[in-house]
């Protein structure tokens, strides 16, 4: 499954996007923005296979968030959806995978969606094991038994329902290692596991505590800052 953010402004038209998805197969959306900068916000946090993208936007045009993502060292596919067809060369100026019309036709995007597929080939591999250290033996961890991950100055501790493990891997390098097995950036400290999320309780001042599924139901804070993008990952 191809995993996409749809962006646009009218939450309508989000809304039959992400029918005709579901219909069409082959695609999950995963993350839907109203408008292009928090777009950005979640794009930073998740990676996305594909980004149905409208034009006509409040802020960045949808065309300058495709000039912005063109920059990444792996950005995602676009396939703009809008009303307007005058912009379509300029859409493919911007190297769009596709641009479709409003009202979306289910065999036009079906079309659509089927050129994304040598795309999703080139999709980074699934890192399945970390490596770290233990009573002085190096070992291999599992990313699925992970729980969270905690940063110690230039290395990071990986908690597991079982144990702890240090590995000699900076926080961030982990982030971007991890970011296809589905965990999030949720404080400058922490990298947690979505997966093993089983509970999310807001806090005083903006913030939230989140419950994992281990059996000392360990809880970890979400800085304010990534409160936004962590809801939208969750479907909040």
């Amino acid at each position: 499954m191809l995993k996409a953010l749809v962006v646009d402004d009218e939450a309508p038209a989000r809304s039959e996007l992400r029918y005709l998805l579901g219909e069409g197969g082959g695609v999950e959306v995963v993350g839907e923005a109203s408008n292009t900068i928090e777009a950005l916000q979640l794009i930073k946090a998740i990676p996305y296979d594909v980004i149905f993208l409208d034009i006509n936007m409040p802020g960045l045009s949808g065309v300058q968030l495709a000039e912005v993502l063109a920059g990444l060292a792996r950005p995602p596919a676009i396939i703009f959806v809008t009303a307007h067809s005058e912009h379509a060369v300029k859409a493919f100026e911007v190297n769009a995978t596709d641009y479709l019309v409003k009202p979306v036709e289910l065999d036009r995007l079906k079309s659509a969606v089927s050129r994304l597929t040598p795309a999703a080939d080139a999709t980074p591999t699934r890192v399945e094991r970390i490596p770290v250290e233990k009573a002085g033996k190096k070992l291999l961890v599992s990313v699925d038994d992970i729980l969270y991950v905690m940063a110690k100055d230039d290395y990071s501790y990986l908690y597991t329902a079982a144990d702890r493990y240090l590995s000699t891997i900076s926080l961030a390098q982990l982030e971007a290692k991890l970011e296809t097995a589905g965990f999030f950036r949720i404080h400058r400290r922490y990298l947690v596991n979505l997966a093993r999320v089983k509970e999310v309780v807001p806090m005083y001042g903006g913030t939230l505590l989140l419950t994992l599924t281990d059996e000392a139901a360990t809880q970890i804070p979400v800085s304010r800052r990534r409160v936004p993008a962590l809801k939208k990952a969750l479907g909040l």
